[in-house]
């Protein structure tokens, strides 16, 4: 594996050149020192550490941080260890897939589903680290961001700031610099980006890629639609966990959307979400790795007459790849039986696993908002969501 350095590219294409990416970057290594002297003074890395290294004194942490000198020391040394922390003492396994059709010279925009705030991005950065690929950049929104330990941890971990509010022309000119930011990463920078098929994470299991991602990629792109894409080097990403995490938090906030009120996080509820979804267990865990969208994909879908339907028609191939490559579980085929109500996936389960999942869900219910009905029939419909979109 490359040992990749964090620092000024020595090429900028036209398209970028009219941006400042100065505030939207990740760290590079000249800056690290200062950076991780800040980190070890926040309460929070402290209270992380802790958490996933107890064994290790208040002085240990402290020099752990201020021997850490570049954003690949701090993902090898910080975020590798830990997030396979995470997976060993939370899961029932990672295994993966489709890398084989990938090569460890070139840079891709991953765009995958979303179902995790962290554990998305991160599981793929441990794979790829394992494998012996050059780690990605990671988009991340900027209403994680605090301007303090979040913003300087994401930051070290090649985490790229995704601005999300603004006026109309505000969010377009925000979307232009995104667009030539990850473009400028992947064609000049020879670097891998990680990017969530939509904004949020998907909260009743039916993963779709949003058009306005794509129409945002294009922004920076060539007139020739194939050209625009294709050099992009897209590969779908599918993540499936056996049980969702964070999963009573996404059907109490559908239910509470669903009494058609507007629903406003509460202070704090994305670091909560962030710590349920390390926290929780989540059975196995599978990534799929899909083959590269080329010219020749994108041939039919040039034939289109407009750039909208080409813009449909893209995110509907991204699409059936990542539903595709989902790995379905027993859990998966008893909530479609289920809440359908029928047996057509029962040689899929025992009725063992069946009234297992069935318990699960009424203990989650039991400490939830709402009437427990309309509340199972949420939960159903999110394990499965994977199940009818496969069909399809």
């Amino acid at each position: 594996m490359k040992k990749y350095i964090s620092a000024p590219p020595n090429k900028i294409s036209d398209f970028a050149k009219e941006f400042n990416f100065e505030l939207l970057r990740p760290y590079y290594d000249n800056e690290s020192d200062e950076v991780m002297k800040r980190i070890a003074q926040y309460d929070s890395y402290h209270k992380a550490m802790a958490y996933l290294w107890p064994e290790m004194s208040k002085e240990e942490v402290i020099k752990k941080a201020l021997n850490t000198k570049s954003p690949y020391e701090f993902q090898t040394g910080y975020m590798s260890e830990a997030i396979w922390k995470i997976v060993n003492s939370t899961s029932a396994g990672l295994s993966w897939s489709g890398l084989e059709n990938l090569d460890s010279d070139k840079a891709y925009l991953y765009i995958a589903n979303h179902r995790d705030i962290l554990l998305d991005s991160a599981i793929l950065q441990i794979i790829l680290d394992k494998e012996e690929f050059e780690t990605s950049e990671i988009t991340f929104g900027s209403n994680l961001m605090d301007q303090g330990f979040i913003t300087d941890f994401g930051r070290m971990n090649r985490m790229f700031t995704v601005k999300r509010e603004g006026n109309v022309k505000e969010l377009y000119d925000i979307s232009r610099q995104l667009s030539a930011y990850i473009r400028h990463v992947i064609l000049d920078k020879n670097t891998s980006v990680w990017i969530a098929q939509r904004n949020g994470r998907t909260k009743d299991g039916n993963d779709m890629t949003q058009t306005g991602l794509l129409k945002m990629l294009n922004l920076s792109g060539d007139a020739d639609f194939k050209k625009s894409f294709s050099e992009l080097n897209i590969v779908p990403l599918t993540i499936s966990f056996e049980y969702e995490p964070c999963d009573h938090l996404k059907v109490q906030e559908l239910y509470l959307s669903s009494l058609h009120t507007k629903y406003v996080k509460a202070p704090g509820e994305d670091l909560n979400s962030i710590l349920t979804g390390i926290k929780q267990p989540k059975g196995k865990i599978y990534v799929a790795f899909g083959k590269p969208i080329t010219v020749n994909d994108l041939v039919e879908i040039d034939k289109s007459i407009n750039e909208n339907e080409k813009i449909k028609l893209l995110a509907s191939h991204i699409d059936k790849c990542i539903y595709q490559s989902y790995k379905l579980n027993p859990i998966n085929y008893v909530a479609y039986d289920v809440l359908n109500k029928t047996n057509v996936f029962e040689s899929n389960y025992t009725s063992v696993e069946k009234q297992s999942f069935l318990n699960y869900i009424d203990t989650k219910i039991k400490d939830m908002t709402g009437e427990a009905d309309v509340l199972k029939n949420l939960f159903l419909t999110l394990y499965a969501n994977p199940v009818i979109n496969k069909l399809k």
